[in-house]
């Protein structure tokens, strides 16, 4: 949703999500300015093209897929028992000079919407990606009818059978071997997000995070905060059971040496115990943290008192 204006930088954060009518869409919360114009002409000229061998035509079905040949290490007809094109076979074929995408991609209709700090546009805003944000994939895209239902399970049925990665045994059924073949595959039953159910064809993270937002990483944004309320409490958060960074400067940085734990170190504690520790300490941070905001608010509302008496 983002605002008109001239400024054009801006970062975005999508959130995938299905309509009613089983279409994914996306949300997009676009920090800066673009003019609306720019947004169309970049949806317009916005495209992603797959090369992939086509996967338009099943050669084999499900049910007598190619089989594995132990000497060959790799999977021949069933029939003729030929080993079939390999991944980078199939690759190298698509060099030649009439050779298509198996698919394009392309941005459909844009809704940019404007939304100025403090108005009620912006809060109605904030709930309904939030919505999205935390809702399930499919909370929209529930079978509501018979003929909904008889599409649902279509679309299912669809992409069982369709490859989701290079890696996806469903090669197999378009007379292909998957990158990095090896025994074992059952055309069908691959367990990657787009062929389930509850996904419906998206895989990966719905929600991506735009590090142009700020520049930072997660791992700063978290410093930062821990900095923040650090701050604030003046000490009052810290925990007891980490070092001194200053002791670390004076005695040189070979004082400690870290490695991971396993969990069948003596000296590591329970899971449950671990949780409950958490647990107890981000309460006490939240209620030190709740303290610290009153007692700097009651600081300025009295600062501002003999300001208001004066006036």
């Amino acid at each position: 949703m983002p605002a008109g204006g001239r400024q054009q930088r801006a970062a975005a954060r999508p959130c995938a999500a299905l309509a009613r009518r089983l279409a994914p869409h996306a949300h997009f919360a676009i920090r800066g300015t673009l003019p609306r114009r720019l947004l169309k002409q970049i949806a317009a000229a916005t495209y992603h093209q797959v090369w992939w061998p086509p996967f338009d035509e099943q050669v084999y079905p499900v049910d007598k897929p190619p089989v594995w040949d132990v000497d060959r290490q790799a999977y021949v007809d069933p029939k003729t028992r030929e080993p079939l094109p390999t991944w980078g076979e199939a690759l190298d074929a698509l060099e030649e000079p009439d050779s298509r995408p198996a698919y394009v991609a392309r941005l459909g209709r844009i809704d940019a919407r404007g939304i100025e700090q403090g108005t009620k546009d912006a809060d109605r805003s904030i709930r309904y990606v939030t919505k999205y944000v935390t809702k399930d994939l499919t909370d929209q895209a529930k079978p509501r009818s018979d003929a909904q239902k008889a599409h649902f399970d279509r679309l299912h049925a669809e992409l069982s059978a369709l490859p989701c990665s290079p890696t996806c045994a469903n090669w197999l059924l378009y007379g292909v071997q998957p990158d990095g073949v090896k025994a074992g595959l059952t055309p069908g039953r691959c367990t990657g997000k787009v062929h389930q159910r509850s996904t419906l064809g998206f895989t990966g993270r719905r929600v991506l995070v735009s590090r142009q937002w700020s520049g930072k990483t997660l791992a700063d944004h978290r410093a930062d905060n821990r900095s923040w309320v650090r701050a604030i409490l003046a000490g009052g958060m810290a925990d007891t059971e980490e070092h001194d960074p200053a002791a670390d400067e004076t005695d040189g940085s070979k004082r400690y040496r870290c490695e991971l734990a396993r969990p069948e170190d003596p000296d590591v504690p329970p899971l449950e115990h671990r949780l409950l520790r958490s647990i107890s300490a981000r309460i006490r941070w939240r209620a030190d943290l709740d303290t610290a905001r009153l007692r700097t608010a009651a600081a300025v509302s009295a600062t501002d008192q003999p300001a208001a008496l004066a006036a």
